[in-house]
């Protein structure tokens, strides 16, 4: 089309997402837009976000209001070339809408993403997104958590590069049962599930918990590793917020868990009740709690981190990326602090535990940078 209009739609946050509302807009009609620029706030039932422009162009319609709940890939707005008629434009939207519901009748035969594997014995399950050639992704979760804390990361990435997001043994979907519960075990299963994926190299990114883990598999089977990138990582310092270890394992309701998961955001307004509701659930399944007292046991023994892995980090030849938010409640940023070597760090001034949720966009694409390395 001359005008080289081009939408922008509902985005797919998570295996799980199926619609969103768009709560807000912050671009106008007329207005430029170009990748990486916040377009609109959606709110999904897990959490909610900004979403970035992937296309350039003036926005000739929103088309979406705001406080409208649609569907995934629904039409938001539409983006082109100031000279398009309006004639043209009602003629794109028409005929996406017809194309997005004649999609919609085959979507119930897609392939299912998360699948399952035997590593050692016990069923890991994973997401698969993406079928580039090259290093894969490998995306490894924190210490109660699971594949879906990658909801905003992983569809973005598998754009580019085929992408697995897995619970660690105790969590998620993954069977409920560990052995020691270290991070050394940990490592063990990370390996042993590449090994089982016929994965001989990948890029490995690890989020509190999984940091140390993807850390210590680097140090092992360095040449696993194409890069590595490590947010809110533990691993690098002693200091761990054992009281938020202790009341996450103890809570039992919606009362106390919502502020001990409030201290993961810098904004404890991104804890939905949807977001306690899953956790609790998880967390009620049988053997989680004997799983996260032995984690806690083994890799917060005393209070404080046992494995530290900070000097060797120095050794390693791979390309290096840690990541903190500069309000974390968990693990200090300060462990980012003097890491030297080849190690770059990028410290998010508003965001907590997890910037790879608050800041979701920036976090991808430092992601994506190291993985082009």
């Amino acid at each position: 089309m001359s005008a080289n209009l081009k939408a922008i739609v509902m985005p797919k946050w998570g295996l799980a997402m199926q619609e969103g509302m768009l709560a807000k807009w912050h671009i106008e009609e007329g207005a430029e837009v170009k990748p990486g620029l916040e377009v609109c706030d959606i709110e999904t039932s897990k959490i909610a976000n900004a979403m970035e422009a992937s296309v350039a162009g003036r926005v000739l319609r929103r088309v979406a209001s705001e406080g409208t709940m649609l569907p995934v890939g629904a039409l938001l707005a539409v983006v082109g070339d100031s000279a398009a008629s309006a004639e043209e434009v009602e003629r794109f939207i028409a005929k996406f809408e017809e194309e997005f519901a004649a999609a919609a009748e085959e979507r119930g035969a897609e392939e299912p993403a998360d699948r399952k594997v035997e590593v050692g014995g016990r069923q890991i399950n994973y997401v698969k997104l993406g079928n580039a050639e090259g290093a894969p992704i490998i995306l490894v979760h924190g210490f109660g958590a699971d594949l879906n804390s990658w909801m905003f990361n992983q569809p973005q990435l598998a754009e580019s590069h085929t992408t697995y997001a897995l619970d660690l043994p105790g969590h998620g979907q993954s069977d409920k049962k560990v052995r020691k519960g270290s991070i050394e075990e940990f490592a063990d299963v990370l390996a042993g599930f590449m090994e089982a994926l016929g994965i001989p190299r990948t890029h490995l990114v690890g989020q509190s918990l999984g940091g140390a883990i993807i850390l210590k598999l680097a140090l092992d089977h360095p040449e696993k590793v194409a890069s590595l990138t490590l947010i809110s990582s533990a691993g690098l310092g002693e200091d761990i917020n054992m009281a938020y270890v202790e009341s996450f394992i103890r809570a039992a309701g919606r009362k106390d868990l919502k502020p001990e998961l409030e201290k993961l955001f810098a904004d404890p307004s991104l804890v939905s009740r949807d977001m306690i509701n899953d956790v609790l659930k998880y967390k009620r399944m049988d053997g989680v709690e004997e799983v996260l007292k032995a984690i806690a046991g083994s890799a917060f023994a005393g209070g404080k981190q046992s494995l530290l892995l900070r000097e060797k980090l120095r050794a390693i030849k791979t390309p290096v990326q840690v990541i903190f938010g500069a309000k974390d409640q968990i693990i200090p940023a300060r462990h980012a602090e003097g890491l030297g070597g080849n190690v770059k760090v990028k410290v998010i001034p508003e965001a907590s535990h997890m910037p790879h949720m608050e800041a979701a966009p920036e976090v991808t694409r430092l992601i994506l940078d190291m993985a082009k390395q």
